[in-house]
């Protein structure tokens, strides 16, 4: 079995890497969640995107969106697996937050996690910063990593 993970900007992303990222996002938050949403909005061209692919196909995704020009504040998100339970979402969030950190000035990572995964995102050392709220129909909270 052949893993392969990469963090690319959007200018670096190929067409058909694009076209797989969000088709899954689409099957994910729209179709899967029953969430009609737009999820085109304006930032992939902004974010760095981590892809992981297992034999070729992509099976792990999540965006890294810069706060500011700085480089010291990211929000994570449109975290998704489409292969659960092989660690893949681990690993993409591990390979993110490692990136992140090398950057050398990185103060925080905020997050909007769906109150069901606040475990999954407190194993990365984040902490819910916020009551729950609904966001297109479904419970979320704030979650914030501080690193200085």
């Amino acid at each position: 079995m052949s893993l392969d993970i990469a963090i690319k900007s959007f200018e670096q992303l190929s067409k058909s890497e694009l076209y797989a990222l969000l088709q899954a996002r689409v099957q994910v938050f729209v179709v899967e969640q029953n969430c009609p949403y737009q999820d085109i909005d304006g930032v992939d061209d902004k974010s760095l995107h981590v892809l992981l692919k297992e034999e070729g196909e992509l099976t792990a995704y999540l965006r890294m969106i810069p706060l500011d020009n700085e480089g010291n504040r990211y929000q994570i998100g449109r975290v998704l697996t489409l292969t659960r339970g092989k660690g893949h979402g681990f690993e993409v969030m591990a390979q993110a937050i490692d990136y992140l950190v090398q950057t050398g000035n990185l103060e925080e990572i905020v997050l909007e996690a769906q109150s069901y995964a606040i475990g999954f995102y407190e194993k990365f050392g984040f902490h819910v910063t916020s009551e729950e709220f609904l966001e297109d129909g479904i419970p979320h909270v704030e979650m914030k990593r501080q690193f200085l």
